[in-house]
């Protein structure tokens, strides 16, 4: 399927998703059953869908507060007075939040940035963020590998973050990679611009 059509149909799918009401419990069941057919179909090994999922921990964590300190009628879990109303607050964020992680797994699993970006410009999405989002894309690697001399180097004199009285030197770290990175990315631009650049990217 084009990039575009897949972008077009996970928001479709996060906005009914998101529009289902917490307790029609079946729906989610059929949304998850969606999900697993597309990733059957897309050949998406199982294992690299759970190992990505980590990003939903912030969400897990306050799912897991809210029957805790949410008000309202109380109810006995496992010796837990819990509230009734935090525990549905729970559920309905955490299955909406882990829905819209796989789904969106899923789209990253079966496209390429490349095509991604291109969808996004048939879209017609503003083209100064569909450019942003190709430079983001091209020079990603570029990036990380200059944060990986840079750990090297470090390691290198000895350096090892062990506690707190470390994270002066990390912070400067970030902040001589900020640097050079903004005047890369200034240069390239400068490059660009010289060769008849007018903000859109050639096919």
């Amino acid at each position: 399927m084009p990039a575009h059509l897949k972008v077009l149909a996970l928001v479709g799918f996060m906005l009914v998703v998101v529009a289902t009401p917490r307790e029609w419990f079946a729906a989610y069941a059929f949304f998850l059953a969606a999900l697993v057919t597309v990733g059957a179909v897309g050949r998406v090994r199982p294992g690299w869908v759970l190992k990505r999922m980590l990003v939903e921990t912030p969400f897990v964590v306050f799912a897991v507060l809210m029957p805790f300190i949410s008000h309202g009628p109380r109810v006995e879990v496992l010796g837990l007075s819990l509230s009734e109303s935090g525990l549905l607050s729970a559920w309905g964020l955490l299955a909406k939040g882990t829905l819209g992680v796989i789904a969106g797994l899923l789209l990253a699993a079966t496209t390429t940035p490349q095509e991604l970006v291109h969808g996004l410009e048939r879209l017609r999405l503003p083209q100064q963020l569909v450019q942003i989002m190709a430079f983001m894309v091209r020079y990603l690697e570029v990036v990380t590998d200059e944060m990986r001399r840079m750990a090297v180097a470090r390691a290198s004199r000895g350096f090892v973050a062990r506690n707190p009285l470390h994270w002066p030197v990390l912070a400067r770290s970030v902040g001589a990679l900020f640097i050079r990175s903004f005047e890369r990315g200034e240069r390239v631009h400068l490059a660009m611009v010289s060769r008849g650049y007018t903000g859109r990217m050639p096919r």
